[in-house]
């Protein structure tokens, strides 16, 4: 292990609820610009919760090969269109193949939820044969597989499925394997689309979706909104982005992950604080060096009240003056592609020198002492922060992310 070797973000991409590119999904963050609509549905729906924040306007065959498409979920053309922004601004080319040195790490939490839906409405419903590349679309590890090869990815290739801490641990998998030296470049992510009849349903019937807003830390919370979208980073070792004069855009300087061990649905505050524990402590981090954190907060009642005392364990008497901002109500909890969409953002402040707020705070709550950089960003000079995804079946996972100057 290279204990030594550091990790740089040379590239970024995006497909979300905001729209196209990772500035689009930033500067909608920025500006507390929700993204969370009525959704539409493709047959009538039944349910109740009809919010979510959906990628809209999208068309795939304006950005994807008519021979691909067949092959394509929408996780996979969201996290293709992403990818191929991530390559560019990475100076990057599909004409140079990235060969062994090189992994593909994504994850999603159910792959590609659409084509299993449409596949099993057409035997159930339409007495008919499913399209017959279902299962090569559906499948979660189209992710990875489809990056391997649009780019030439001949190294360690597999999707990550952790449920909302997939795109996460994926990222610092990623970073991992190229800090021990077995990769010198990884393109890692989430993607992420369970906006469907089923899906939805399904979601209601956990009794944690939002009817009308979502509001993180504030005390009359009531639930998550549902999002999509793809993020994707190219990771590089420092020395091979600085030999081909790529420009760093922040660093991964730490990443730790943990499991509650306890529940299937119900957080704990103790597995979370010993994530952000490990994550601090890979990145040779003390606590008064986060100058932000991008919360996992997704609105519900006991998710943001169990982080709130994660976090709580993590700074101590700090933590009231610590910034800590949930952007869930702007794109959408975007389950497998969370932790990635959220890291967009991140860099975004650390970039700007800007925190991102927490639209639709309205009270605080005693359960929640946390600085929730309510309703709007605030400008703060930014140079480490954290971001968190924790998942049901207790499964936590972390990065530290350093501003460039300091990679």
């Amino acid at each position: 292990m290279d204990a030594g070797r550091r990790v740089v973000v040379t590239g970024m991409g995006a497909v979300s609820a905001a729209g196209m590119g990772a500035n689009t999904l930033w500067e909608a963050a920025r500006d507390g610009r929700s993204c969370v609509g009525e959704t539409v549905f493709p047959r009538p729906y039944r349910g109740r919760i009809r919010l979510s924040a959906q990628v809209r306007d999208f068309d795939p065959a304006a950005h994807i090969e008519s021979n691909l498409l067949p092959f394509c979920d929408a996780v996979t053309s969201y996290l293709i269109v992403a990818a191929d922004e991530a390559m560019a601004q990475a100076g990057l080319s599909r004409s140079n193949p990235l060969g062994p040195r090189s992994a593909a790490i994504i994850g999603t939490g159910i792959g590609g939820m659409h084509s299993l839906e449409e596949g099993l409405h057409s035997v159930h419903v339409g007495q008919a044969r499913p399209d017959p590349f279902t299962v090569p679309r559906l499948i979660a590890s189209a992710c990875p597989s489809m990056m391997s090869m649009r780019f030439g990815v001949t190294g360690p290739s597999f999707a990550v499925a952790s449920a909302c801490s997939s795109a996460t641990q994926a990222i610092g998998i990623g970073a991992q394997l190229i800090r021990s030296g077995a990769a010198d470049v990884a393109i890692v992510g989430g993607t992420e689309d369970c906006i469907t009849v089923g899906a939805m349903l399904a979601w209601e019937g956990l009794r944690v979706l939002t009817p009308n807003f979502c509001r993180p830390f504030s005390k009359d919370r009531n639930g998550m909104v549902i999002g999509a979208g793809a993020g994707v980073f190219i990771l590089e070792a420092e020395d091979v982005a600085k030999a081909r004069g790529a420009v760093t855009l922040a660093e991964i300087a730490g990443y730790g992950t943990s499991s509650d061990a306890k529940d299937p649905v119900r957080p704990d505050a103790k597995g979370a604080a010993a994530a952000m524990s490990y994550a601090l402590a890979d990145a040779g981090a003390d606590t008064e060096e986060i100058d932000y954190v991008n919360a996992h907060g997704t609105g519900t009642t006991v998710n943001d009240s169990t982080e709130s005392e994660a976090l709580g364990m993590i700074f101590g008497n700090r933590l009231p003056h610590v910034p800590v901002s949930s952007t869930k109500p702007i794109h959408g909890h975007g389950l497998g592609a969370a932790g990635a969409l959220e890291l967009i953002v991140t860099i975004g402040a650390l970039q700007n020198g800007i925190a991102p707020p927490t639209i639709n705070w309205q009270t605080a709550d005693e359960k929640c002492p946390v600085d929730p950089i309510p309703n709007e960003a605030r400008q703060l000079p930014l140079r480490t922060a954290l971001s968190n995804s924790f998942a049901f079946g207790g499964i936590n996972a972390c990065l530290v992310v350093r501003r460039a100057e300091a990679a």
